[in-house]
């Protein structure tokens, strides 16, 4: 089993403002080492991944180990950008747990189709969400191996 002592950039595209909170507040709740950063939109994940716009300065859009995504977010949705990311060869490697409200078979079938590693509906109360960091961090930052050297941007 690997060390959790070494921070994970950790990528979340939401735009619901209380889930920011709320997930920050859980992954500090789990004790998981994370360098988070927030994204409000589709178009702005993908400015992040490809140093565009705002994140054009690289050391400020480290590239991520994992991504937290939302489904209905404006601009550009995550089915959208999740296709984007799996069908991009510099991207696909980056793991994404989808992290949506949806309970839709629809759109966990599609999700999976588009290459998402997870899905995993929000819980309602807190400590169900910390309880979600914990496993997260248990499974994605202990047991397996992330292709951190693999990803590469453009």
């Amino acid at each position: 089993m690997k060390s959790s002592q070494t921070a994970v950039t950790v990528l979340m595209a939401d735009d619901d403002e209380d889930d920011h909170i709320l997930v920050r507040a859980a992954l500090a709740e789990s004790k998981l080492l994370i360098d988070l950063h927030i994204v409000s939109n589709g178009e702005e994940l993908l400015d992040y991944l490809y140093n565009r716009g705002l994140y054009a300065d690289k050391s400020k859009a480290p590239i991520p180990g994992l991504i937290l995504l939302d489904l209905n977010m404006p601009k550009k949705d995550g089915l959208e950008v999740l296709k984007d990311i799996k069908t991009d060869p510099t991207l696909r490697r980056i793991p994404v747990i989808v992290l949506s409200t949806s309970e839709n078979k629809e759109d966990i079938y599609k999700t999976y189709d588009l290459g998402a590693n997870s899905f995993i509906t929000k819980p309602v109360k807190f400590a169900a969400l910390v309880e979600i960091m914990k496993s997260i961090r248990k499974y994605w930052f202990e047991v397996v191996q992330l292709p951190l050297d693999g990803v590469e941007k453009v």
